[in-house]
């Protein structure tokens, strides 16, 4: 979504780089890039006009005057001002005290609100909540029928009393559906109200009617992204007319400017609670400004990349693949376990845009063939038992037997058994270079010259740590050379423990066909 944005910023501020003292000259040309960069992604210009006041002000001042590194200064400058757009700080729901907490949603039609409903209720629910959807929306057609749907996708119980399509009273729905989830025990209503065609008096006074009969702790405004500028006036029209506590950011996949999306929290003054980035239930999260400034700055998103990695991998099956990987005892079962981990995170393309320098290889991350991983697990299931935890004994009739099998080519059975091998006595030595102990190298690195007492005065290794949640290091594809496949296996002991010298450029990651 905001990709374009990312590279015109990251543009003017990489000319700062390298420079021990900045002039006015080079504050105002900065200015002058990142404010054309602001509106030609739809930023609403009052708000462009805010943000470039205070870097000027913040840039010309003592702040970056007297500090070591100018330009690092001033790119922290338009970080923090750009999180201030955003937010500021990350703002949860506003629980009831004496449950149900009702939750109301609004906005235009056609911005995503029953699938986002949906996603909300499956959040909710994972976080221990057990959440009522209410189909308020009476006058699209099957909107009702759509959210009964979601709500079984989700696993979520849904309060349909009337069939829809023009028949039933949305108030009467949304009053009744308070005292069937006390009676019911939920703890959460998501009302899922009825969307506008632009500002439409008669359904905007529905709107405000079922927010006076259920009283909402939370009432959010449900932003299409891709809509550009008229975000801002749709939601002044709301803010007026209904009144709302939140927004939340849909379609946030899409390839439009949305730049006006980041001028909603500043126009209106509410907070941006959550944001959609795909069309499946799970692709739903909160809203971090910090983090989206991350990201729109090229810096990565680290963050949200090691709490995706906490929720797909279970943590003593983590410990065992880090102890295992410190003693080059990895088998393609271990591998097998991660790759299926790795694909519950979602596209192996949005995992390493959160990297940091991932716009460096911004065209590859697009042509990535998720697919890719398909076969690779094809081929591991089509191997015995005693072939995964052994791979040596693969010879040419067993790898002919598994390609047939898998439907693939021996070219890539063989490239997957060779950088399979090359990837854990890789993995071993990093093992070693960073501390996880336990393989060869580390054990050499233990041996040491004796005391007088026999004690080992040669140096020790720390206990196993690394990236990812108990010491799990992110286990790269082992790639198919021949077939355009990955090679990240520098990418090593975790996310956090990348090698010195680390060029996410170079990767070879495998292309769509």
């Amino acid at each position: 979504m905001f990709e374009t944005l990312s590279d015109r910023l990251t543009s003017a501020l990489q000319n700062l780089r390298g420079k021990g003292k900045l002039t006015d000259a080079d504050v105002d040309a900065t200015a002058r890039e990142i404010r054309i960069a602001l509106l030609e992604a739809d930023v609403a210009l009052p708000v462009v006009r805010t943000f470039i006041n205070q870097i000027k002000q913040r840039a010309k001042g003592a702040e970056v005057s007297q500090a070591l590194n100018p330009a690092q200064q001033v790119i922290k400058i338009v970080n923090e001002e750009l999180v201030g757009i955003l937010g500021g700080e990350t703002r949860r729901l506003n629980l009831a005290k004496n449950p149900p907490t009702v939750i109301m949603l609004a906005g235009l039609q056609g911005s995503g609100k029953t699938t986002l409903a949906g996603k909300l209720a499956m959040h909710l629910k994972k976080q221990g909540h057990a959440p009522l959807l209410v189909a308020c929306d009476l006058q699209r057609p099957n909107a009702v029928t759509q959210l009964q749907v979601v709500g079984e996708r989700a696993g979520v119980r849904v309060f349909a009393p009337e069939p829809g399509n023009g028949v039933g009273d949305p108030v009467a729905v949304a009053r009744d559906s308070v005292a069937e989830a006390r009676s019911a025990q939920h703890d959460v209503v998501i009302v899922d109200t009825a969307g506008r065609l632009g500002v439409d008096e008669e359904m905007m006074r529905q709107a405000a009617d079922i927010r006076d009969e259920v009283e909402p702790n939370e009432t959010l405004f449900v932003v299409d992204a891709m809509i550009g500028q008229d975000a801002v006036s749709t939601a002044e029209a709301f803010r007026d007319g209904v009144g709302f506590t939140g927004v939340v950011l849909t379609k946030l996949d899409g390839d439009a400017r949305g730049g006006a999306a980041l001028s909603v929290r500043e126009v209106t003054g509410a907070p941006i609670l959550y944001a959609s980035n795909g069309e499946k239930l799970e692709d739903f999260d909160a809203f971090h400004p910090d983090r989206m400034a991350s990201r729109i700055l090229g810096m990565g998103d680290m963050l949200t990349l090691i709490e995706q990695a906490e929720q797909a991998f279970d943590q003593e099956q983590a410990e065992q693949a880090a102890s295992k990987l410190s003693t080059g005892e990895m088998t393609l079962e271990d591998f097998l376990d991660q790759m299926l981990a790795v694909r519950k995170m979602g596209p192996i393309g949005n995992l390493l845009g959160m990297l940091p320098g991932a716009g460096q290889m911004k065209d590859q991350l697009a042509g990535i063939d998720d697919n890719y991983l398909d076969r690779l697990q094809a081929i591991i299931r089509g191997m015995t038992p005693e072939e995964r935890a052994n791979p040596k004994i693969i010879n040419g009739s067993r790898r002919s037997r598994i390609a047939n099998g898998s439907g693939v080519q021996v070219r890539e059975v063989n490239d997957l058994v060779n950088r399979f091998f090359e990837a854990r006595k890789m993995m071993q030595q990093m093992a070693g270079q960073f501390g996880m102990g336990g393989g060869k190298s580390a054990t050499k690195k233990r041996k040491g010259k004796k005391g007088k007492k026999g004690k080992n005065k040669g140096p020790t290794q720390p206990k196993a740590r690394g990236g990812f949640p108990g010491g799990m290091p992110m286990m790269p594809p082992p790639g198919g050379g021949g077939q355009g496949g990955p090679d990240l296996s520098q990418l090593g002991g975790g996310m956090n423990d990348l090698p010195p010298g680390f060029d996410p450029s170079k990767l070879k990651l495998p292309k769509k066909k």
